[in-house]
């Protein structure tokens, strides 16, 4: 694996005190999968009577782990449920002995715990196309139920990273007739980012009773709101997962609740905010606002044009205010655009405007907000009511090292 030596700069100070979400427990354990001398496995159990919702990559070369969650997601959870995870290896490309591994790993859980298969949910996170070793992660089954604790949610977040330099974690608290209703997440990802569901890990956990429905919508709508606005380095992992159990513990019934959908959201935002933080070399974090399009899609269109071009993301990394290279992004897009209409911001520095520079732009002034760490990019296309927001980071030559030594 690359030798990842530092925590990224635009890591936050500290973990988040999660609070204990009734209904769930954890526990982590060093498998070997890959890793030596660090916990590589974490399985949380959740209570009878959990429902699950979940999003999922969309490749067309997902790995079995992601199909068979696909196919488990729904039902009223009246068994509990498990969630079982490994870094070190994907499991993905890696045919029939892909589908034994889930299947296997699986059967044991359920063996130990009493929870139908049915309701074992697996992930795998690392390296494509190598056997996974599941008969690693199955000898530690036994200690993994065994060890099982409410308070263990920021070791879960350890153990499943992989290029990750800092765990991802985040949480809400809030009322609902009277209860409190808790919600808290964990998150993995560095690289492979760019959204077709989220190209990461992620797990959000509430003590909330929501129906499954209910909740499965709310996810997909939320997802298309935070992990699908993301992107690194443009590339969509073949594993990669969202799932979210709510375990109705507190006795709150938060289905159609206006209050916990915010609150849903922001635990999302956060953990998707985190992981482009976390992006792999990466030095400056982006915000890149779209407005006056022709449509919100084609908005977000122009967005992840302009995140994903290796010109802007370089130009960010070396400070350089080439705005240049924003139209050049625009207008390979695909999306509408009119030249003489756009106009260009950084920051608060109005750069272009009618298809030309913007008469009392300064190249210092652009200069000055591109050496801060938190960047922001304003496109107005001057066509439509179309607006969206997506976040990227820059393209540093780390991402070059860590990526060009992945499976040393």
């Amino acid at each position: 694996m690359a030798k990842i030596t530092k925590v990224s700069p635009l890591a936050p100070a500290a973990f988040p005190d999660l609070p204990v979400i009734g209904g769930v427990t954890f526990a982590t354990a060093e498998a070997g999968v890959r890793y030596a001398g660090r916990t590589d496995v974490m399985l949380a159990l959740l209570q009878p009577g959990t429902t699950m919702a979940g999003a999922f990559t969309r490749s067309l070369t997902r790995s079995a782990n992601v199909l068979d969650c696909e196919a488990k997601i729904g039902g009223t959870g009246t068994e509990g449920a498990a969630i079982i995870v490994n870094s070190g290896n994907s499991n993905a490309f890696t045919g029939r002995a892909g589908e034994t591994s889930v299947r296997t790993i699986c059967e044991a859980v359920a063996k130990a715990t009493g929870i139908p298969a049915g309701r074992v949910f697996t992930s795998s996170t690392g390296v494509i196309g190598e056997k996974l070793p599941h008969e690693r992660i199955v000898a530690r089954i036994p200690d993994l139920v065994r060890n099982q604790d409410a308070s263990a949610l920021e070791k879960a977040a350890r153990a499943i990273m992989t290029t990750d330099t800092f765990p991802k974690g985040s949480a809400r608290t809030i009322r609902i007739g009277g209860k409190e209703v808790n919600i808290a997440g964990i998150a993995k990802g560095s690289g492979m980012i760019a959204p077709d569901m989220a190209t990461m890990l992620v797990y959000i956990f509430t003590d909330a009773r929501v129906e499954q429905a209910a909740l499965q919508a709310l996810v997909t709508r939320l997802t298309d709101a935070t992990f699908n606005c993301i992107t690194v380095d443009s590339d969509t992992s073949t594993s990669d997962t969202l799932l979210v159990g709510a375990t109705g513990a507190s006795g709150a019934d938060a289905t159609g609740n206006p209050e916990f959908e915010e609150a849903l959201h922001a635990v999302m935002l956060d953990l998707a905010h985190q992981v482009v933080r976390d992006g792999e070399g990466a030095t400056k974090f982006v915000e890149i606002r779209i407005t006056g399009a022709a449509s919100d899609a084609e908005a977000r269109t122009h967005g992840m044009s302009i995140a994903n071009s290796p010109l802007v993301k370089t130009a960010i990394a070396g400070e350089d205010p080439n705005w240049g290279r924003i139209v050049m992004a625009i207008g390979k897009s695909g999306a509408s655009a009119d030249r003489d209409k756009l106009s260009i911001r950084f920051g608060d520095v109005l750069v272009a405007e009618r298809g030309w520079v913007a008469p009392a732009y300064r190249e210092a002034d652009g200069a000055a907000h591109m050496k801060g760490q938190n960047l922001l990019i304003s496109v107005d296309l001057g066509i439509g009511n179309g607006k969206a927001t997506v976040w990227t980071c820059d393209l540093t030559h780390d991402y070059i090292a860590i990526n060009a030594d992945y499976r040393s």
